[in-house]
């Protein structure tokens, strides 16, 4: 990836609000509708959201989103590249960014919730690459199947 830039919108493009919608689609494809906890575009438009957004010459790679949950916990929502760009590094780079922000604003804590399905393997070795560890929920989760919850120190973190 040449010149990616990773910066923060509040004002969601065309291009961006239809990568969201694929992402929410493809949530609701994947995981029952009871286990779907993907954040749509107007849930992303809330103060407590840092929402951000990596380009190349323009083009929309991929997003990812930072929620202050409070008490020092952030929380990862909307990680998604476009397909176009898989396995070109670009959640690699959001994910690293989104640890960045997170460590500046003096939170302690990472958490997330990602999927048990085989379609998730790939994003939990991501998470599991960058030191993230099981945890059980966490703010408004409960106990599911179609879960994993994920933790990282931000003292610990190796933001590689």
């Amino acid at each position: 990836m040449n010149r990616v830039q990773i910066t923060t919108e509040s004002d969601f493009g065309p291009d961006v609000l239809a990568l969201l919608e694929e992402h929410v689609e493809d949530m609701r494809r994947i995981s029952p509708p009871e286990s779907k906890h993907a954040f749509d575009a107007d849930s992303l438009r809330i103060p407590e959201i840092t929402f951000l957004v990596a380009r190349e010459g323009g083009e929309l790679l991929g997003c990812g989103a930072l929620l202050d949950l409070g008490d020092g916990l952030g929380e990862i929502k909307s990680m998604r590249t476009a397909r176009a760009h898989l396995r070109r590094g670009v959640a690699r780079a959001i994910l690293s960014e989104i640890i960045r922000v997170a460590r500046d604003r003096g939170l302690a804590r990472l958490a997330l919730e990602t999927g048990a399905q085989p379609e998730f393997a790939p994003a939990r070795t991501l998470y599991m690459a960058f030191g993230f560890a099981r945890r059980g929920p966490f703010g408004d989760y409960t106990e599911d199947p179609n879960s994993v919850f994920m933790e990282l120190e931000l003292r610990r973190a190796d933001c590689t």
